[in-house]
């Protein structure tokens, strides 16, 4: 099978970038205009492509269901295709590919598949920031 983005291990990021990420995320999920223009302002031109590696960690392995008793199914190529696609639509999409169209995104995609009936959207994006963050310390040890 040919390596893609749901096969291909993805490279940490750094912790800053993490922590800047998810309160802009936050911020927008939270309707605090004001913070969210703070903190997309000190992201400077990484913003983007900060947003959309978080939306990669977020979305593959969700959509990465890569077996039933042991071998590939119809479903597991079809989530994965699905996960690929959302993720091309963020990238490349007029209307999606701006910080906040990507943010946006991510809300609704942890609210829609990854939260419980009940549970906290705002919560589970910490628990999000949480896993990101110690993957980052991880790999980066010295940046904290």
């Amino acid at each position: 099978m040919p390596e893609n983005t749901v096969t291909a291990p993805l490279a940490p990021m750094h912790p800053e970038d993490i922590a800047d990420a998810f309160a802009y995320i936050r911020a927008l999920q939270a309707d605090d205009i004001e913070t969210a223009c703070a903190v997309i302002d000190r992201m400077g031109p990484k913003a983007l492509q900060m947003l959309l590696d978080v939306a990669a960690r977020i979305v593959i392995p969700i959509t990465a269901t890569d077996d039933h008793d042991g071998e590939p199914c119809a479903h597991s190529f079809l989530a994965a295709a699905l996960g690929r696609l959302l993720l091309e639509l963020l990238c490349h999409s007029v209307c999606l590919a701006g910080a906040p169209g990507i943010a946006d995104t991510i809300v609704r995609f942890t609210e829609n598949i990854l939260t419980e009936d009940d549970g906290d959207v705002a919560d589970v994006l910490r628990q999000l920031e949480a896993a990101g963050m110690k993957q980052a310390m991880q790999a980066h040890p010295t940046t904290a």
